[in-house]
């Protein structure tokens, strides 16, 4: 082991001060995303320290901090065990161990590859729902009125239909709260503002008596203790699956907007599946020392960058800093204001808001529009662990609709000593000639009936005609495909005509042979591909000429 890749002489001086910046500031974040969860807000924290400080030994990332991201806080929120089962706090931290076994799953079978896959489209409707919904969740702790509804936005219209019970002493320390940390962080402060900001503004109701106004003790008993080992008992697990992959989904996705854009201090970028494996761990860990789901923070790993990480040690540091503040503090965090907190989750959810991708989004196409809109739409209507998985569905269905109506076929047409000119299809296969096709686009068994729509007819006056489709580029076939090539070869050869597939792959002729489309086409009209791009297509075409010719 490379002990200089944890703690590095050179750089400590550094890095304890980056992870002191993200250990302190970390702590009302924490708390906050416990409150954002519905969970006691010191599970929070313990997530928080757990994640950041186990990640930091395992993630392919020098500088990924692992804690919790207000979209998987709500998905937290919405599991009905977490919420309200029978022990709910054995609920959260089954959650978090089963979702790291998920996580760790995907790192060590090398799925980081399979982020790819996932639309842009899904991931920017589901985060700005996600950032609406942080705003909304927090209304009621804003004003101090207990809004009633089936869902935040109904809860929303609620509270403006009731603006007169609004406590204006908890509004203006909410108010209050986000002028500070919008103008302290300015200051040399910088992330610090937002600690300062938070303590500031939790004064005030107790400087001036105002009992009206909710504090944390007032809703959760805040230990000043470090949590100790333990394992939910396995009555806990039942139920969690969905959630656990839903939140599994959307912490790595977030993650891996860390691996694709932070490089390490080597200059190269992250192994995706390492922060997989990284993620993974610290969830274990931090359900086995009461702690929330958690995932790689954009936000919480560009504090520790800017505030001058070099090495792993800055989020280390940041854990062991949190550690002391819990040990020597924790008895003050109950009394935080619950409108302070309330005030930096709605500039979290600001904050979260992505105007430039919606933007991106909505100027690339219908497609990605639906797909953004009806996350979005869903994402705020339904349980979010539900949600994301909807979005994705109907990413991959739409995807295959566009996809299958993007085939063309066109006719390639050769002239002695010119190249090959490309034209429309003909609309009927033409006696005593070679039509040489080429299709366009994905050949997926959506496909293979507009593919087929596509091909020339064969008409009743077709007579000794050859048809050519090249199939180069194609590694592989599906069985409605050679659907489509088995009748219209047979049809073909019922106007003593034939069919001819050039440029084929070594597996494609493989399946040709196993699925017997072979002994329909005929061997001899294969045609292998090779290295010399046209060079099957020519000697089909000569193949196609001469046959023609024995036939007059």
């Amino acid at each position: 082991m490379n002990f200089r890749q944890y703690v590095n002489p050179d750089t400590i001086v550094d890095d304890v001060s980056a992870g002191l910046v993200l250990g302190v500031e970390s702590i009302p974040d924490g708390m906050a995303s416990g409150l954002l969860a519905l969970v006691n807000p010191i599970y929070g924290v313990y997530g928080y320290m757990m994640g950041v400080f186990t990640g930091a030994f395992f993630t392919s990332s020098v500088y990924m901090s692992v804690q919790a991201t207000g979209a998987m806080a709500l998905v937290i929120a919405s599991v009905p065990q977490v919420r309200s089962g029978n022990d709910p706090n054995a609920a959260l931290f089954a959650l978090a161990i089963i979702t790291g076994v998920i996580m760790l799953a995907a790192g060590l079978l090398k799925l980081g590859s399979l982020i790819r896959f996932v639309p842009n489209s899904v991931m920017t409707g589901f985060i700005n729902a996600v950032a609406f919904l942080i705003i909304l969740g927090q209304l009621d702790d804003f004003t101090g009125y207990e809004s009633v509804g089936s869902n935040k936005i109904i809860k929303a219209l609620d509270l403006f239909a009731n603006l007169g019970q609004v406590d204006p002493r908890t509004a203006l320390v909410g108010v209050l709260t986000i002028i500070l940390i919008l103008t302290l962080e300015k200051t040399a402060l910088k992330a610090l503002g937002m600690v300062v900001a938070l303590i500031a503004a939790s004064l005030l109701p107790s400087a001036l008596g105002w009992d009206s106004v909710a504090l944390v003790k007032d809703i959760a008993e805040i230990p000043s203790s470090l949590p100790r080992p333990s394992f939910p008992p396995l009555t806990a697990f039942p139920g969690l699956v969905i959630p656990a992959f839903s939140l599994a989904f959307v912490g790595l996705m977030q993650g891996a907007s860390i691996s694709q854009s932070i490089p390490n201090p080597d200059g190269k970028f992250p192994n995706a599946s390492g922060d997989f494996v990284g993620q993974g761990v610290a969830n274990v860990v931090s359900g086995l020392f009461q702690g929330t789901p958690v995932g790689g923070s954009m936000s919480a790993t560009s504090i520790v960058t800017n505030a001058g990480a070099k090495s792993r040690f800055a989020n280390i540091s940041a854990g062991i800093v949190m550690a002391v503040v819990i040990l020597l503090f924790g008895k003050y965090v109950g009394m935080l204001a619950m409108p302070a907190l309330a005030g930096l989750l709605i500039i979290v959810g600001f904050r979260t808001l992505k105007p430039r991708q919606v933007e991106t989004v909505w100027k690339t196409g219908l497609v990605q529009q639906v797909v953004m809109l009806l996350t979005f739409v869903a994402a705020l209507l339904i349980p979010l662990q539900f949600a994301v998985l909807l979005g994705v569905a109907l990413a991959v269905l739409l995807f295959v609709f566009q996809q299958s109506s993007k085939v063309v076929v066109k006719e390639w047409v050769w002239e002695p000593g010119r190249w090959p000119i490309e034209k429309p299809a003909p609309e009927i296969v033409p006696s005593n000639k070679v039509t040489m096709l080429l299709p366009y686009g994905s050949l997926f068994f959506a496909a293979a009936p507009v593919f087929e729509e596509q091909l020339p007819d064969v008409g009743d006056d077709t007579r000794c005609a050859v048809v050519i489709i090249g199939l180069r580029g194609v590694t592989e076939v599906g069985s409605t495909l050679l659907e489509v090539l088995e009748r219209y070869a047979t049809s073909l050869r019922e106007r003593e005509s034939k069919l001819m597939l050039a440029g084929v792959h070594p597996y494609v002729k493989e399946q040709l042979i196993r699925t017997g489309v072979m002994r329909v086409i005929g061997r001899e009209n294969i045609f292998l591909e090779t290295e010399t791009v046209g060079e099957s297509g020519l000697e089909a075409l000569q193949a196609a000429q001469a046959w023609i010719a024995s036939r007059e």
